[in-house]
């Protein structure tokens, strides 16, 4: 099963996404660690990075390929990103949204990165701001849309073992609408 994962910074994705894995025995693949091991190699921090990528496509086109990649050749595998849900495709067999507050999500974040609760805000806004501008311009994706997902969790108020405990229970309450199960995304540009 192709479970995906996606939801804004510090929603609780990773969490979420490993310990899926880990019941499912199923590989984790996230799309963060990717990014954050990118600008590494260049020497930059994830949010000099998404500066880059506003002018340099190929940064986000290379992540997002090999999303859609591992999503068409792998039945066994929780991918996990902010746009794993979209980039999946018609390959996902059950897609989740998580998401808290900023305010919720900007204090896991400085605790994560071990930065002020201040700074970590004022980052994932800019962050915010600049993926959704590039996932639109570049795939004709509103990242606010969230019909495509079929599960919605706010994060804010549960554990993350009750998260999981959540997502365990829709996707084990799963019932395909058809013999493959999967739902295609209309209107989504797929060229990379």
């Amino acid at each position: 099963m192709l479970i995906t994962i996606s939801g804004p910074a510090g929603s609780g994705k990773s969490t979420v996404a490993s310990g899926l894995a880990e019941t499912l025995g199923s590989e984790h693949v996230s799309g963060g660690d990717i990014f954050r091991q990118l600008a590494d190699e260049r020497g930059l921090t994830p949010l000099e990075l998404n500066r880059l990528a506003e002018d340099e496509e190929s940064i986000d086109r290379d992540l997002d390929r090999r999303q859609r990649e591992l999503a068409s050749t792998r039945d066994d595998l929780v991918l996990e990103s902010r746009l794993a849900g979209w980039m999946a495709g018609e390959y996902a067999d059950f897609r989740v949204w998580l998401d808290a507050p900023l305010d919720v999500r900007a204090e896991r974040i400085a605790d994560r990165e071990d930065k002020t609760v201040e700074t970590a805000r004022k980052e994932t806004i800019e962050r915010a701001a600049s993926e959704a501008h590039r996932y639109e311009a570049y795939y004709n994706i509103d990242i606010g849309t969230l019909d495509i997902y079929d599960l919605s969790v706010n994060t804010a108020r549960l554990s993350p073992d009750a998260v999981l405990e959540v997502v365990e229970t829709a996707i084990e309450a799963y019932e395909p609408a058809d013999d493959e199960g999967k739902t295609p995304i209309d209107g989504v540009n797929y060229e990379f």
